[in-house]
């Protein structure tokens, strides 16, 4: 009943005037940040964290989780009317939604799209209001081996389990850690590779590193593929909103069954792009109708969204009960909250109520408002996709820089900011993940300094990350995920061997 009560506090926070004019704001946004290739939710929201500086953690996090919420529902837009994927997980949405417009069938397309990615976006959300305050009740038992063992099972579950080549992610991830230990040492107070250069006494900052890495780095590689937009046009009237909705409910279980996909997806680091991908191709191989995939079938589109959606909100479970990110834009969010002087884990239930309720009520209300949005001016967004990429892409840079500047009113950071971009425009160039990086950059320094205090308690026994039941049992899950591509290779070697 607590539970309910502070979930009714947070629907109370967020009807708040100020925080449901950022709402709208938030979604808008994001949905035209969706509509443009090469960017994204973790783009946007590191590009624009610098405008919620001046506002309270509480209306900051609403406007960014809702450009979020916006971008997920705005790369259906360009996936169904030209074809281009405006986000990576809205790919597997083309393969039926554009042979839909081209029939002549945008309309529908489009409504099952958004209609989808509302259901599984609400179905997360009601996981996440289940599942937090249980995880969080749970965590505050957590002392440095515990925490250390939940940050090695983060980083083992991206290189195990992730989509990316193993060795690609843990280079990345070394990079990122190396990019976490510049400045001072938070233990002994020593320079660590600051190379003499007094700029680096605090390290690199996360913002930056964001900014520079997604921002400037998409757009130098949209800028070399010089993208050109011809695509169909479209109108979404109630009577074609009305009768997708008739027709909705004859998919029901590939939509739970693609809710419960993007949920696991979402709360393991695998991310919302494998949740579609699976989800649609789970639906293929079951569907009556899958022979007709892959040329116009409704359900290939309500498929991958409903998985998209879910996995994208469920990533924000393990980042708010245990400060741990499951996704690129959760980690932009978890650094968000390290800015506002938050720290997101178990205690973030108990210490910020209005906090973590406030935003969990927003996403109930920002999915419905962002729905609501999307259907209605659908012609307007993709009208967007006409204006010249030539003069886009200079707004955007621009936008970046103001962002990087403001960071800390210094022209060093805008300097750092274009060295990150060309970091990232060249990692992406050579196909290495830039989530895993930004995962060790946020929690590179914490995850250290709980492995030291660890070690300093056991006075230097290893056999501390052992010492009980729940510290051995989540080192045993890293290591499981660590290993999980040969422990998976050694069980179908196993089951295909003929029985003598």
């Amino acid at each position: 009943m607590e539970d309910v009560v502070n979930l009714f506090h947070g629907f109370a926070v967020v009807l708040q005037p100020f925080n449901l004019a950022v709402m709208v704001l938030g979604i808008v946004l994001g949905v035209i940040i969706g509509v443009l290739p090469g960017l994204g939710g973790a783009n946007g929201i590191a590009i624009l964290l610098p405008l919620t500086f001046s506002m309270s953690p509480t209306s900051a996090i609403i406007m960014l989780s809702c450009i979020y919420w916006g971008a997920l529902f705005g790369g259906a837009i360009t996936s169904v009317l030209f074809n281009i994927p405006g986000e990576p997980w809205s790919v597997a949405t083309t393969f039926d939604g554009h042979p839909m417009a081209q029939q002549g069938r945008a309309g529908e397309a489009l409504t099952a799209a958004f209609t989808s990615s509302f259901v599984g976006a609400l179905f997360a959300v009601i996981v996440i209001t289940l599942v937090a305050p249980l995880v969080a009740l749970f965590a505050l038992k957590f002392g440095p081996a515990e925490k250390f063992s939940v940050f090695f099972l983060a980083f083992c579950s991206f290189i195990g389990m992730g989509k990316e080549p193993p060795f690609k992610t843990l280079v990345s991830m070394m990079i990122g850690f190396a990019l976490a230990a510049v400045g001072l040492d938070s233990v002994t107070g020593q320079l660590r590779l600051t190379f003499g250069f007094t700029d680096f006494l605090n390290g690199f900052d996360f913002l930056i590193a964001v900014i520079g890495l997604f921002g400037i780095g998409e757009i130098l590689l949209t800028m070399e593929e010089g993208l050109a937009f011809k695509g169909k046009a479209v109108a979404i009237n109630p009577r074609v909103v009305w009768q997708t909705w008739l027709e909705l409910p004859r998919y029901w279980m590939t939509s739970l069954r693609s809710c419960l996909i993007g949920c696991w997806m979402g709360i393991s680091p695998a991310g919302a792009t494998p949740a579609s991908f699976m989800s649609y191709g789970i639906a293929k191989r079951i569907s009556k109708r899958g022979f007709n995939f892959g040329k116009g079938e409704i359900e290939g589109v309500v498929a991958p969204e409903t998985a998209a959606h879910a996995a994208g909100t469920a990533a924000l479970l393990p980042m708010l009960s245990l400060g741990v990110p499951g996704s690129p834009t959760a980690a932009v969010l978890l650094g968000g909250l390290l800015i506002w002087g938050l720290q997101p884990g178990p205690l973030l239930f108990v210490e910020q109520k209005d906090f973590v309720w406030g935003l969990i009520a927003s996403m109930y209300i920002g999915n419905l408002v962002g729905l609501i949005i999307v259907l209605t001016m659908v012609p307007l967004f993709a009208a967007i996709l006409r204006i010249p990429f030539s003069v886009i892409a200079p707004v955007i840079l621009v936008i970046c820089a103001i962002g990087a500047y403001t960071v800390h009113n210094s022209t060093f950071d805008v300097v750092m900011m274009l060295v990150f971009g060309i970091v990232g425009y060249v990692m992406k160039k050579c196909d290495y993940p830039l989530a895993p990086m930004v995962l060790a950059i946020v929690l590179g320094d914490k995850a250290e300094e709980a492995f030291r205090q660890s070690l300093l308690a056991s006075q230097g026994h290893l056999a501390v990350f052992w010492s009980n039941g729940l510290v051995g049992s989540i080192m045993a899950l890293g290591l499981i995920s660590l290993f999980w591509p040969l422990i998976q290779g050694a069980w179908s070697r196993m089951r295909a061997r003929p029985a003598s």
